[in-house]
């Protein structure tokens, strides 16, 4: 059973800029015939699939990450999290999957997210539009 579940978007800082360059390569590649161009439309159109929304699952054995359709994901038993709380992320931090001090972030929009403290001192971040939310049902799920 799933006690939580939300799919967050990215936000229009990201996919506006993504989907302007993959315009602009599209059109060189019909209009002047650039391979590269396409190939670089192309991996800009991927990296906008694969990183369009987060989506997060809280259920009775683990939270669950995924981006997009599915094929980046990762799953935390339960057992292995010691605590959890809301943060708040230095801008400079970015979106997507990314290394911060003392772990892993996935994250596609905004600042805010869930802070895991694991088992063995790994901190994993969830980028979130519901910090509360998400805590709360974390916090409840570790009682």
């Amino acid at each position: 059973m799933d006690f939580y579940k939300h799919t967050q978007m990215a936000g229009w800082f990201i996919i506006g800029p993504i989907g302007i360059a993959i315009v602009v390569t599209f059109y060189f590649w019909f209009a002047r015939g650039h391979v590269f161009s396409l190939i670089t439309g192309l991996i800009f159109l991927a990296a906008l699939v694969l990183f369009i929304s987060l989506s997060v699952v809280v259920d009775d054995q683990s939270i669950r990450t995924w981006f997009g359709p599915g094929l980046i994901r990762k799953r935390i038993p339960l057992s292995e999290v010691k605590s959890a709380e809301p943060v708040r992320n230095k801008w400079y931090y970015g979106w997507g999957i990314r290394l911060i001090p003392g772990g892993l972030m996935h994250n596609v929009a905004g600042l805010d997210a869930v802070e895991l403290v694991l088992a063995n001192g790994r901190k994993f971040r969830i980028g979130t539009d519901e910090p509360q939310q998400l805590n709360a049902v974390i916090q409840q799920r570790l009682r």
